[in-house]
């Protein structure tokens, strides 16, 4: 990993949550786990996308640092340069589902993890309401951390309106 890593992407350290609680499962059958505020913050969020009719699904959640080092280890066996990976990852410690508060997001019928996902109902959703639940979008197009653009990448933060 570049030493000056989060220096050059204006990112922090991001540290493990001591606790966590189940928001459910993801896509797969796995069960998926958020820091308890945010896990309240994105039932409320997802009932009220449901309640206008709007499925909102979880790709991922919490993701240790050590899984995420797993991540890019299986990306770098794969041929792929570190460069490579870090645009469209955060290093291991860096990444904001080390928080316990960002999560994937999908749609049904809508591919995960791809741009696509920009024009769902789910997305258009997630745009307008998102913000009074205290979720952001973290990676719009050209974010200045140098991450590819994920509009389904979501990150609860405590509002201090």
């Amino acid at each position: 990993m570049p030493r000056d890593y989060g220096r050059v992407r204006g990112l922090r350290r991001v540290r493990e949550p001591s606790h966590l609680e189940s928001i459910g499962l993801d896509t797969q059958g796995r069960e998926q786990f958020l820091a308890p505020r945010a896990a309240r913050a994105w039932s409320r969020l997802r009932e009220a996308a449901a309640s206008d009719g709007v499925e909102l699904q979880v790709v991922s959640a919490f993701r240790s640092i050590e899984y995420q080092l797993g991540i890019l280890q299986r990306k770098l066996e794969r041929g792929l340069s570190i460069g490579e990976i870090l645009r469209v990852s955060a290093a291991p410690g860096y990444s904001e589902h080390h928080s316990g508060r960002a999560l994937d997001i999908a749609a049904p019928g809508i591919a995960a993890l791809e741009e696509e996902f920009e024009n769902s109902p789910a997305f258009a959703w997630l745009k307008k309401h998102a913000r009074r639940f205290g979720f952001h979008l973290s990676y719009p197009r050209k974010n200045p951390h140098g991450i590819a653009y994920e509009p389904w990448h979501w990150c609860w933060k405590a509002r201090t309106e």
